[in-house]
């Protein structure tokens, strides 16, 4: 099936997810933008027939009967303030799908930030999944549940790693239907969901070949991390064997992240485990995903878009 990529909308940047951009973006008087913004323009028209405008992506839940944990908020609805949700109590996953043919097998679960109070679905979900299914990778949007909501009851250790393990078993079990590479399954997260992110990868879970659940029986580790200004850069560790890494993040970010991550990196290294870092000299935290944003730091998708083609996960199977 395939599914509606059509316009979504992408609000400006303010901490965490409205306001004011913290990066600067060049005028698109000069000649050199103006030739940037007509290649990207034919770029993005070459990209269209890659997918169906005449469907709309549908949410799907992760639990058929219901998240454990959540049996007594199953009633309550999500709280949707323009691109911002906030409180989920069934987390889902909604797809962006390549057509077969434009498929490269690869598919991404993404993590939206939004400080576990709420997700920052504009700029940190759906345009960036949309961007990345009209260029052959299945892309997955997460909502996952709020451990740092007002009274929400849940915890990132517990419900919210259920939820992104659980997201990333139920791509690779459905990667057949999907026309995805099992062993090509990763994910990227934006701030809060940087941390889900990371843990899936320090943390995975083994299949349950037992399971009645068809699902559960795959495993939750991804095969590669996208880490994009993660927070909690100090309670991450590294170990030898863990999927490569690509990170990105603002050199005027807090320091967590800005003095945090250039650490991380070093763990990375000490152990073996392939990691690409860019560190972005005028941007802050939040940067996102813009398809107006023509700054450096704007063009991150296409930098992760080259390190994985450097690793191999954009060839047609």
């Amino acid at each position: 099936m395939d599914y509606n990529l059509g316009p979504l909308l992408c609000p400006s940047y303010a901490p965490p997810c409205s306001g004011k951009s913290m990066n600067r973006i060049p005028g698109s008087s000069s000649p050199f933008w103006q030739t940037a913004i007509v290649a990207t323009t034919a770029i993005c028209v070459g990209f269209t027939s890659f997918v169906r405008a005449d469907e709309t992506p549908s949410k799907i839940p992760l639990w058929k009967d219901g998240a454990p944990g959540s049996e007594d908020r199953m009633h309550e609805a999500e709280v949707v303030t323009g691109t911002n949700v906030s409180n989920v109590h069934h987390p889902s996953i909604t797809p962006y799908l390549p057509t077969k043919e434009a498929s490269t097998g690869t598919a991404i679960l993404i993590a939206p930030g939004g400080g576990h109070s709420k997700l920052c679905l504009g700029h940190e979900g759906d345009s960036l999944a949309k961007w990345f299914a009209e260029r052959g990778v299945a892309a997955f949007v997460m909502r996952y549940r709020l451990c740092r909501e007002p009274d929400s009851g849940y915890t990132l250790e517990g419900h919210a790693m259920d939820d992104t393990r659980r997201a990333i078993r139920m791509i690779r079990s459905k990667s057949k239907e999907w026309n995805l590479d099992p062993n090509r399954i990763g994910i990227l997260g934006f701030s809060a969901g940087g941390e889900l992110a990371a843990y899936s990868a320090m943390h995975p879970q083994p299949g349950k070949p037992d399971s009645s659940d068809p699902i559960e029986r795959v495993s939750s580790r991804p095969d590669f991390q996208g880490l994009i200004y993660p927070g909690k850069s100090d309670t991450f560790t590294v170990s030898e064997g863990m999927p490569p890494a690509f990170v990105a993040f603002g050199f005027h970010d807090r320091e967590d992240i800005a003095f945090g991550m250039a650490k991380v990196y070093l763990k990375y290294k000490e152990a073996n485990v392939p990691c690409e870092m860019h560190v972005y000299s005028e941007a802050g935290h939040g940067f996102g995903f813009r398809e107006n944003n023509k700054t450096a730091a704007g063009r991150w998708p296409e930098r992760m878009l080259e390190w994985l083609t450097d690793r191999d996960l954009l060839v047609q199977n």
